[in-house]
């Protein structure tokens, strides 16, 4: 994940990014939304904080496919400011957000602040704090889509990680991952030989200025 407007690698070997905490508010345009994010840095949130770049990617490959949104039921994992998830929504999606229990405030604000002025087309997202695989079997398989912007960067959660998209998808959900691929953190290796282990992997969109990827992918029929 590279921040919107950041470079390199923003991850050190702890998760503490800021030593006090402060927010920042921006607006976003995207897929014919504006949005207006706030991002609350602390040492708390950590990463969770920004909205990455491969979020802002991830929605503009959508938007170039021309994804049908309304009534589609959407999950997001590692939402952190909620940006793909909130769009969907504005866009008739029927979505959840989840992450770590510590940036579920952040997501309750960012989902408040842009509630249409006619009101949510299907629902409200939905929030939920969600822990891969320990509680993903608390959650249902019927989505449609799971969306995953840069949550590829920690690779002793790739197993749990695996375990957990496998039980969403078993319906046949459809994933889209958007990541910067780090080397030092083993992102290749997520796409190379994790995700392929059970999933049907194609990758749809390479961004070489920005060193980002898109990939969609299956559940295997074999799983």
């Amino acid at each position: 994940m590279i921040s919107a407007g950041d470079e390199d690698d923003p991850f050190p070997a702890d998760d503490c990014l800021f030593a006090e905490t402060f927010s920042q508010d921006n607006v976003y345009n995207l897929i014919g939304q504006e949005l207006k994010i706030r991002q609350l840095f602390g040492a708390n949130l950590g990463v969770a904080a920004p909205v990455w770049e491969a979020a802002l990617h991830l929605c503009g490959y959508l938007e170039e496919q021309s994804v049908e949104f309304k009534g589609k039921r959407i999950i997001e994992l590692g939402a952190g400011t909620g940006v793909v998830g909130i769009v969907a929504a504005r866009l008739g999606a029927v979505v959840t957000l989840t992450d770590l229990p510590l940036v579920i405030p952040q997501l309750g604000t960012n989902v408040s602040a842009n509630m249409p002025s006619s009101g949510w087309p299907s629902a409200p997202p939905t929030i939920l704090p969600l822990s891969w695989g320990e509680d993903h079997m608390n959650f249902p398989s019927d989505w449609d889509l799971v969306l995953c912007a840069d949550i590829i960067y920690l690779p002793e959660t790739y197993p749990l990680l695996l375990e957990t998209l496998a039980h969403l998808c078993k319906s046949g959900a459809v994933v889209y991952l958007s990541s910067k691929m780090r080397k030092e953190h083993g992102t290749p290796g997520f796409y190379e030989e994790y995700l392929p282990s059970r999933f049907n992997v194609k990758l749809v969109h390479r961004d070489d200025k920005q060193n980002n990827n898109i990939y969609r992918a299956a559940l295997r029929k074999d799983q």
